[in-house]
């Protein structure tokens, strides 16, 4: 269920994408901070073959204030 919610992060118009930095070895892997449902959702993605593949996606502390903060909700 959450990576059918997850799909929408990516139609935020005020969404934020990041490169996962930690865990980019094989392949570059990013986060996608996104307003789902009146709540920031971090998504972790990766491209494959020009699709966008999804690796996770919760909600997470640390999105939401990067989130806020890239938007200037304080």
């Amino acid at each position: 269920m959450e990576e059918a919610l997850a799909q929408l992060a990516f139609l935020d118009h005020h969404r934020i994408i990041l490169e996962d930095l930690e865990h980019s070895e094989d392949e570059k892997r990013f986060y996608c901070l996104g307003n789902v449902a009146e709540e920031i959702m971090t998504v972790r993605f990766t491209y494959r073959k020009s699709m966008i593949r999804i690796i996770g996606a919760g909600y997470w502390r640390k999105g939401i204030k990067i989130y806020e903060w890239e938007n200037q909700i304080h």
